[in-house]
């Protein structure tokens, strides 16, 4: 099969560095960035660095190590076990402070391993909500490549299908501090409760899921067409007990379904030009 002319753009523009950085968290959008960085300028030219935050599951965790290592790509795990004080209480502009810090990180690491540039994953769909994180990658001049060449997130599913990538239909994914209402506290034991409630609820066949965490109270954001589903006993039982032995009093389902930043709507934001 022929390369696709836009994929082989991808590779050439990757090409202008000769060993790179990718964050990497596993994700639809930097692990076809990984592989493509292998496929431009080889493995051993490639590192891949992920931040092991609070707002990190360990399920997506354990499964960007095994990618990593399928890939054949040195891997890099970074360590960040605190919810920084900028970020505790959820400000509307966290996901800049929040990634301002693990890209600095990420950064300062990269500089000592003597590689004078990352990458992220960001792509054209990203300028479709609010994004105040791509205020924070300008000013530490992270290369976004998908972006700079328009890739939206259906062509980086059709090209990682092509690259016989397993996260070519993967769901798409945010941090957990996005399951928090902007300002309001965010607390360890409230992201375990809800990495473990997703984690059921994607155990059960749900795989577009958000369990969005209003103190005792879960709301459950799931595919519209999935919403009959989730109702009927016995397994609206059995997600309701489990839930409640994860730490939630309350369970109920958004009737709406999963939208994506459906916070940001709530509170009347739109998506900005950062």
């Amino acid at each position: 099969m022929e390369t696709p002319q836009k994929f082989n753009d991808l590779l050439q523009f990757i090409r202008q560095y000769p060993k790179v950085v990718v964050a990497y968290s596993g994700g639809v959008d930097s692990t076809f960035l990984l592989a493509a960085s292998k496929e431009a300028i080889g493995s051993e030219n490639v590192v891949g660095i992920t931040m092991d935050a609070p707002s990190f599951p360990r399920y997506e965790l354990e499964e960007a190590k095994n990618i990593a290592k399928s890939l054949g790509v040195e891997h890099i795990v970074l360590l960040n076990d605190e919810i920084e004080e900028n970020i505790r209480f959820n400000p509307i502009d966290r996901c800049y402070h929040c990634k301002k810090m693990e890209f600095g990180s990420i950064i300062n690491l990269a500089r000592k391993m003597g590689i004078p540039v990352v990458f992220d994953g960001s792509n054209a769909d990203d300028k479709s909500d609010y994004r105040p994180g791509q205020k924070a990658l300008k000013e530490l001049e992270v290369v976004s490549p998908l972006l700079e060449l328009n890739f939206n997130k259906a062509e980086i599913r059709e090209y990682s299908k092509m690259l016989n990538l397993p996260t070519w239909n993967k769901p798409a994914y945010a941090c957990l501090y996005s399951r928090f209402p902007y300002n309001t506290e965010i607390k360890k034991e409230d992201l375990i409760k809800v990495e473990a409630a997703e984690k059921f609820l994607i155990e059960k066949g749900f795989r577009t899921i958000r369990v969005r965490c209003h103190g005792d109270l879960a709301r459950i954001e799931i595919l519209p067409a999935q919403l009959p589903q989730i109702v009927t006993p016995p397994l609206s039982e059995e997600i309701h007990n489990a839930f409640i032995t994860f730490g939630f009093k309350y369970v109920t389902v958004d009737i709406l379904g999963y939208r994506m930043g459906s916070f940001n709507k709530v509170f009347g934001i739109k998506p900005v030009e950062s």
